[in-house]
């Protein structure tokens, strides 16, 4: 039954869809990255198993609180766990979380209602996902300014239009205009309806996530829903080692019904764990693996990703910092932590503190995209459009971050050796004292030697001039009018999209407007 379900996603959803795909726009989407290169192992086996065992020690001796969710409190008292309740303290004997975490599977296909766009979540796998979250949005236009629904339509076409994003994402934005309890409704038929590529759900509160399931079960069928990975959601850990209601009821909800959840320690070192990277290392891998071990407890086999999200302090501002370098060695340890429990990782992204797209952005974005790669991520939430420490997204800094996640394609390719990439020919060819230009092998390999960008300018100076010496921002900002002028929606099966409407529409209407 899943597999006749899948094919008839496949087909695209109706005669009108497929008519309506005969004649649409072709959009350009890479393949999500597939690594040919080594990863970067900064910890060796004796500080490896120093942080394993002081996790254990941690979870045993000091325990993580569940507060305000007696139901979790009384599972973990079945599973063996010392619980107590007057505290909501679960201490957890030593090896009792690892073991629970066996059953997470270590690789997840989420799929997309275009099957063209299912992404695989694991192994040597990275699927890019953009910024999440900020309340505020910025473009050159407008400046900044509170996000409104209409921009969180906007980021979603960008992300579609975007040949290197393989993952529509969650919250671009939070549209402020929408009232609270009834935004996610309209951002997830923004996800579901503007876009074909996979997408996350809601976690701001466990009914919401439950809408979520319900909207997918009309997308893509309830079986199939039950059966496969059709949301990836993010499950954030009140660090330092405390797990909310409200987190904690949509995880149940999520792992209940199959679907992905991030387990994600939300950090900044010196705050809300310390400032040594071994001991924030330790506190992170208590933490996550506390959640996914509860995540198992709901349903053994529920899908999980293993999260860190990890930034500095400031110490003059108390401010949080990105790109610096013990950011990367904490990525870099969480990896090989994750990867030594067999689970998917996720980290990174597009991070930088900066107020505007300009060079502090640029540099503190590049060295957390470098260590993303080398560090084994297989999920990177906020790949592009983060600023101002995550309460901005950026309309053009997404198109920026997003034409650079093509470098990441092109590094973890690695490099070619058979024969055409040898170039024998070429030398001989070309002998001493000549040039390549017009060289047979050039000629057959110059559309896809070297990456290009579809953004920067490499003009000679005079060109650049008459053009309008434009800078970065002004070339993205042309850039995200050119992708939304030439944006048009993938086909879906209209009675599909009448159903979503519906649902939309009378969930709206079952509730007054909420704005807190």
């Amino acid at each position: 039954m899943a597999e006749a379900s899948a094919r008839r996603r496949g087909r695209g959803g109706g005669g009108a869809a497929r008519r309506a795909a005969r004649t649409g726009v072709k959009i350009e989407a890479a393949k999500y990255i597939e690594r040919n290169i080594p990863l970067t192992e900064i910890l060796n086996e004796e500080a490896l198993e120093i942080i394993e065992r002081n996790a254990d020690i941690l979870l045993e001796e000091v325990g993580v609180n569940f507060v305000n969710n007696k139901a979790a409190l009384d599972r973990w008292k079945e599973a063996g766990a010392d619980v107590d309740y007057d505290a909501e303290r679960v201490r957890i004997p030593r090896g009792m979380a690892r073991e629970l975490c066996k059953t997470a599977p270590s690789r997840i296909i989420q799929h997309a209602r275009n099957p063209e766009r299912n992404v695989e979540i694991g192994g040597n796998t990275l699927v890019c996902a953009p910024v999440y979250g900020p309340p505020f949005v910025r473009d050159a236009e407008g400046g900044r300014r509170y996000a409104t629904m209409a921009d969180f339509e906007k980021f979603v076409k960008l992300g579609y239009m975007s040949k290197w994003l393989h993952h529509s994402g969650g919250t671009v934005c939070e549209p402020t205009d929408v009232p609270v309890n009834k935004r996610h409704l309209d951002m997830l038929l923004a996800h579901m309806t503007l876009s074909d590529k996979p997408f996350m759900g809601s976690v701001t509160e466990p009914s919401r996530a439950q809408d979520s399931v319900e909207m997918c079960e009309i997308l893509f069928g309830k079986e199939f829903v039950q059966e496969n990975t059709v949301m990836t959601s993010l499950i954030n850990v009140n660090s330092p080692m405390t797990f909310d209601d409200i987190m904690m009821g949509a995880l149940e909800v999520y792992a209940k019904n199959n679907q992905a959840c991030i387990i994600s320690p939300f950090i900044v070192g010196g705050a809300m764990a310390p400032v040594s990277v071994v001991g924030t290392l330790t506190q992170v891998l208590a933490e996550v693996t506390a959640g996914i071990a509860y995540s198992q407890l709901i349903r053994p086999g529920a899908p999980v990703i293993f999260g860190a999200f990890v930034t500095s302090i400031d110490m003059n501002s108390g401010a949080p910092t990105f790109g610096t370098p013990e950011a990367s060695q904490i990525l870099y340890g969480a990896g090989q932590l994750a990867r030594r429990l067999g689970l998917p990782f996720r980290s990174g992204g597009g991070l930088c503190g900066s107020k505007l797209p300009d060079a502090q952005a640029a540099y503190e974005t590049a060295h957390t995209h470098n260590a993303v790669l080398n560090g084994g991520v297989n999920f990177m939430l906020h790949s592009c459009g983060w600023l101002e420490g995550g309460l901005v997204a950026s309309f053009e800094k997404f198109v920026m971050d997003a034409d650079q996640l093509g470098v990441l394609h092109k590094l973890a390719a690695g490099v070619a050796y058979d024969e055409n990439a040898q170039a024998m020919d070429a030398v001989r060819e070309v002998g001493p004292g000549g040039h390549y230009l017009g060289c047979a092998h050039t000629q057959a390999n110059f559309k896809d030697a070297f990456w290009r960008s579809e953004l920067l300018d490499y003009k000679p100076f005079e060109t650049w001039e008459d053009e309008g010496a434009r800078d970065t921002q002004a070339l993205a900002a042309a850039r995200v009018a050119e992708l939304l002028g030439a944006y048009e929606a993938p086909p879906l099966d209209p009675e599909i999209e009448a159903r979503l409407r519906a649902y939309v529409e009378e969930k709206k209407a079952s509730m007054p407007d909420a704005f807190v």
